[in-house]
């Protein structure tokens, strides 16, 4: 099969005469750059979409896919049967009460204020991954009643006091760390809200045991949650039989937004139901404004390749202008020509989108397996990547495009090349 003499006088041009290596150097130097344009932006947009999903994973580990809650933020009772019709809600996998109150937690070695969630322990583990999560202890022994660990020392010459019994609280491990305490030790509880005496309102306290430490990843979370039995936050709050409201998880974490909606229609008014996006929109918004902002300032690489590209071509027409004036006297149209040199700029653009992209995915391979992050620093032993087709498709045919619009300016100045003109001197 022939090919077109357009396509094998283009694929000639891209090579240097013997005397002359200026133009094959610059062939070389604009797929080099189109390359590695290419590469950095497979290699950003993969590390950038790892953690965004990193972070998701974390998120939605701790916490549940979607929230429903009283609109007047009142408590809300009765909420077994409520659970119950947002668990028959199509989509929905399991759904269970909460309690969600601010409190302060103290130890021998210093205090801190954390959020205190009060959970069912045994439909908790089908909602969150909060059993998975835990590094020592069980959710079972929230409902225990048992002793400290540690006891203070008896004055001399009396008995020593049998260690109290208290129900069991998990804490996070670096929430853990701050307060000085491990596993079986003593933590008391202290809540703002208390009895009204003549003084004013006390505070309340209570004593727990530190039934289990957790890890999910993010210091927000390990520094500032707690759990306790629903039964045990229901009785130190004086809420009787009521809830703060019921988490859900749903089948398609990407589609609750339109779960949550449904959950509305199904319980009816006073009720909310709020999706994991939109209680984290903030967050997800900056990291995608942030993915798109790179994306644009990384295609600036494959820009500035693309002024390499007219250069090459802008002294290819130079160098070749006897030819090109020949091919105009030979019958060759102004659109043959132009051709010729846009399927230059072509076999740049896709040669070093070809090399560009088993590059990137190289280089994020490389990363994954050589590069650790130090331990005390980051929650993360290595940086996560994940390359998605639709990046790499994006990131591709952008690279193409920008490099073919390159080729415009040089082909319109062969195409207007006159022969006349042009061979005059010669």
């Amino acid at each position: 099969m022939r090919l077109p003499y357009e396509v094998f006088i283009g694929l000639r041009y891209l090579k240097a005469k013997r005397r002359n290596r200026t133009i094959s150097f610059n062939t070389l130097i604009s797929i080099t750059g189109v390359t590695i344009g290419v590469a950095a932006l497979i290699a950003t947009l993969g590390i950038m979409t790892g953690f965004k999903e990193d972070l998701q994973a974390k998120i939605l580990g701790t916490n549940s896919h979607v929230i429903v809650t009283s609109r007047t933020g009142e408590n809300i009772k009765g909420y077994t049967e409520l659970a119950d019709k947002v668990a028959a809600v199509p989509d929905v996998v399991a759904a269970t009460p909460f309690i969600f109150k601010q409190v302060l937690l103290t130890s021998d070695t210093g205090s801190h204020g954390v959020v205190l969630r009060g959970i069912d322990v045994k439909r908790e583990a089908t909602v969150t991954e909060i059993a998975r999560n835990l590094k020592s202890g069980s959710l079972e022994e929230l409902e225990r009643v048992g002793p400290v660990s540690q006891t203070p020392p008896a004055p001399d010459g009396q008995a020593t006091e049998l260690p109290p019994l208290l129900p069991g609280i998990i804490i996070g491990k670096e929430l853990a760390l701050r307060l000085g305490v491990f596993l079986g030790d003593r933590l008391n509880v202290v809540s703002p809200v208390g009895p009204i005496s003549a003084m004013g309102m006390i505070p309340k306290v209570r004593g727990y045991r530190v039934a289990g430490v957790f890890e999910a990843g993010m210091f927000e979370y390990d520094s500032s949650l707690a759990y306790v039995s629903i039964k045990q936050a229901q009785e130190f709050f004086n809420m009787g039989d009521a809830v703060s409201g019921v988490e859900v998880k749903v089948a398609d974490v990407f589609a609750a937004d339109l779960t949550a909606k449904a959950i509305e229609g199904a319980i009816g008014f006073p009720y909310w139901a709020r999706d994991w996006m939109k209680l984290n929109k903030n967050l997800f918004s900056a990291l995608k404004m942030e993915k798109f902002m790179m994306f644009v300032l990384l295609v600036l690489v494959v820009v500035v390749a693309s002024f390499n590209i007219v250069s090459t071509l802008t002294m290819i027409v130079v160098e070749k202008h006897r030819e090109i004036a020949i091919l105009k006297a030979m019958g060759a149209t102004g659109k043959a020509v132009m051709r010729i040199f846009m399927l230059n700029g072509l076999v740049i653009g896709v040669v070093g989108t070809a090399i560009g992209i088993p590059l990137g995915y190289a280089f994020c391979w490389a990363i994954q397996e050589f590069y650790t992050l130090p331990g005390d620093v980051y929650y993360l032993s290595r940086i996560p990547v994940h390359i998605k087709t639709f990046d790499v498709v994006i990131v591709g045919l952008s690279a193409v495009l920008i490099t073919f619009l390159a080729t415009i300016h040089p082909c319109r100045q062969a195409a207007r090349l006159d022969p006349a003109e042009a061979l005059r001197y010669e």
